[in-house]
C-alpha cells in the first residue's frame, strides 16, 4: 500500500492548456530549453500533453500544473493538480 508521501514524488509540469479535447480532457503544452549538440546554443523545444481535469475549471489560454499519473485512458497519463492563473479575456 503506497502512503501520501509517496504519490507527491510525482513529476509536476507548469503548461498552457492549447485546447478542451472532450470533456474532463485538455491539452496541455509546455516548453523547455535544451542545448545545441554541437553550437551549444538554447533551443526552445515544446511538449503536447493530454490532461484529466476532474472538475473542469481550465480553459483555453491557463496556466496549470499538472502532476504524472497511472493511465487513465488511451492517451491520458497526466492529471490537473491546480489552476496557476486565468488567461486574459479579451
Amino acid at each position: 500500500m503506497t502512503s501520501d508521501s509517496q504519490r507527491n514524488n510525482r513529476k509536476q509540469l507548469i503548461g498552457l492548456v492549447r485546447s478542451k479535447t472532450g470533456d474532463k480532457s485538455v491539452k496541455v503544452v509546455y516548453e523547455y530549453k535544451i542545448p545545441h549538440p554541437l553550437y551549444k546554443k538554447e533551443i526552445r523545444r515544446k511538449t503536447t500533453v493530454h490532461v484529466h481535469d476532474e472538475e473542469n475549471i481550465s480553459n483555453v489560454g491557463d496556466k496549470v500544473r499538472i502532476s504524472s499519473t497511472r493511465p487513465l485512458s488511451k492517451l491520458k497519463r497526466w492529471r490537473l493538480v491546480e489552476l496557476i492563473e486565468k488567461a486574459p479575456i479579451l
